[in-house]
């Protein structure tokens, strides 16, 4: 069966994600990512992707500055997501036009996905179906929200070509029967898509 769908991932595909720029009025960049790797921002973000809130994150980090500062994340989110990702855009958008399905699974937060889609609408009318991992409380690479994916869009994975900037989330997407292509830029992306006749 050849792959006649196709699933973007969104932050770091589609959206340019730089969490650091949401305390940008209050610290440099250096000073922020300091902050983040103290309190391990990576860590706590995958689990609030993961379904957690970001204020039971902030209940994790000892130092009550470091946690205020953690606790007004979502409230500045749209900071963090400043820009689209246009090449990428233009291949979806030519997908469309050709009437491929799109559809979406992303690592997100559920408290800050609204925010995202604040600063970029188009998230809300582009796909045919968008599985958002912290309103599912899956995360990739879980075999499970690829799934998940397929029944709500009532595809079969052997059809899907599932994007994804993190390699193994393509590997995730792989053990659940999708082809899978490691996002290195839109040219990159144009052309694998290209070899799989799908632009």
């Amino acid at each position: 069966m050849s792959p006649d769908t196709v699933v973007f991932d969104i932050g770091g595909v589609l959206i340019d994600w730089r969490p650091h720029l949401a305390w940008a009025e209050e610290m440099d960049a250096s000073e922020a990512h300091a902050f983040m790797d103290r309190i391990a921002f990576d860590k706590l973000n995958l689990a609030c992707d993961a379904g957690a809130t970001f204020a039971l994150a902030a209940s994790q980090v000892s130092d009550p500055d470091d946690a205020a500062r953690l606790g007004r994340y979502v409230e500045r989110y749209q900071h963090s997501v400043p820009a689209k990702i246009t090449g990428t855009w233009d291949i979806l958008y030519a997908l469309k036009d050709a009437g491929t399905p799109v559809h979406a699974i992303t690592n997100w937060s559920a408290e800050t996905w609204p925010e995202g889609c604040k600063a970029h609408p188009e998230l809300l009318e582009v796909f045919g179906t968008t599985v958002v991992s912290g309103e599912v409380g899956v995360i990739k690479p879980s075999t499970e929200i690829y799934a998940l994916l397929c029944h709500r869009a009532d595809v079969a994975p052997e059809r899907c070509v599932f994007i994804d900037d993190g390699l193994h989330n393509c590997l995730g997407a792989r053990a659940a029967g999708m082809d899978a292509i490691h996002f290195k830029g839109p040219e990159a992306l144009r052309k694998d898509l290209s070899v799989r006749s799908l632009l």
